[in-house]
């Protein structure tokens, strides 16, 4: 799988549960406490998500789901 497919994918998952949960990214970045800017690089896998394990609590909460629904990648999936 080309990285850019897994990116489209992470895309696509991340997205839907926002959409899902009725937020805008603005909505979300303010309930975990980083930017809509932020959100939106996630959503389209250009860059990865750095988060503390309260913002990673925050984000289960604001998208109603439990850690393990959460999408794998946070972004480019590193290659070697």
């Amino acid at each position: 799988m080309k990285r850019s497919e897994t990116n489209k994918e992470f895309e696509s998952e991340l997205k839907k549960l926002r959409e899902q949960a009725g937020l805008s990214q603005e909505a979300l970045a303010r309930l975990i406490g980083v930017t809509s800017k932020t959100v939106s690089n996630w959503e389209r896998g250009i860059s990865p998500a750095t988060m503390t394990v309260p913002q990673i609590k925050a984000l289960c909460q604001a998208l109603g789901v439990t850690l393990d629904e959460l999408p794998d990648h946070f972004g480019p999936v590193k290659t070697e």
